[in-house]
């Protein structure tokens, strides 16, 4: 279960202008868009879970959408953005021996991150691909700035003749939608199975290696 408080205590910091109201707006907004997905989710149930009547909202947002792109768009550049690039580089900047060392570790880097910040995570997951607005911030806050390390690192084992000559792009997008599948298996679609992570861990990264490493 994700810690509310600490959610509360980093998107607020050094923050001004916003009332107890709008707190508990933003907080019924991740929990709603969250369970229920941005377009089954009411204005009139957030402001129930926020506590605060509908025209609260209105007064604050002008539409369901501008509480979309207002409260949970900025999470990407103030919230998300900074953790997922700062916990990340702790992975990229680390020295291993071998790429597959380099592949577990990031792989529970980002499971460990997704537990901890599994509603926002649900959120860009269904919301992204149908708002141009979050793709964007996405991309700027995220995506460009840890391309280029990833791609640095990536060459490095390519000189050593631990992974095959590609692209940089296509090994990331080789590398990171497998990693990703394992990820949205375990923690969105099927979270109650009885999982065995450690394994699991392993074969994602066979699975990864057995199509990267140069053939002898």
């Amino acid at each position: 279960m994700y810690n509310r408080d600490f959610i509360m205590e980093e998107l607020f910091e050094d923050e001004e202008g916003l009332t107890e109201k709008q707190k508990k707006i933003i907080i019924a907004a991740i929990e709603s868009f969250s369970e229920k997905g941005y377009a089954a989710t009411s204005t009139s149930e957030i402001a129930k879970k926020a506590g605060v009547a509908e025209g609260t909202i209105f007064r604050h947002y002008k539409t369901k959408k501008d509480l979309l792109v207002s409260i949970v768009a900025p999470m990407i550049a103030k919230f998300i953005a900074p953790f997922v690039i700062k916990d990340l580089y702790k992975v990229l900047d680390q020295q291993f021996e071998r790429f597959e060392d380099f592949l577990k570790a990031m792989i529970e880097n980002r499971a460990e991150f997704l537990k901890n910040n599994l509603p926002m995570f649900k959120i860009f997951i269904q919301e992204i691909p149908f708002h141009p607005e979050l793709k964007a911030l996405f991309k700027e806050h995220i995506v460009n700035k840890v391309y280029e390390r990833f791609s640095e690192l990536i060459k490095h084992y390519q000189d050593r003749g631990q992974i095959i000559e590609l692209p940089a792009y296509s090994i990331v997008r080789l590398v990171v939608s497998s990693i990703f599948g394992y990820l949205f298996g375990r923690y969105l679609l099927f979270p109650e199975a009885d999982w065995d992570d450690e394994a699991e861990i392993e074969r994602t990264i066979d699975f990864i290696m057995h199509g990267l490493k140069p053939k002898n």
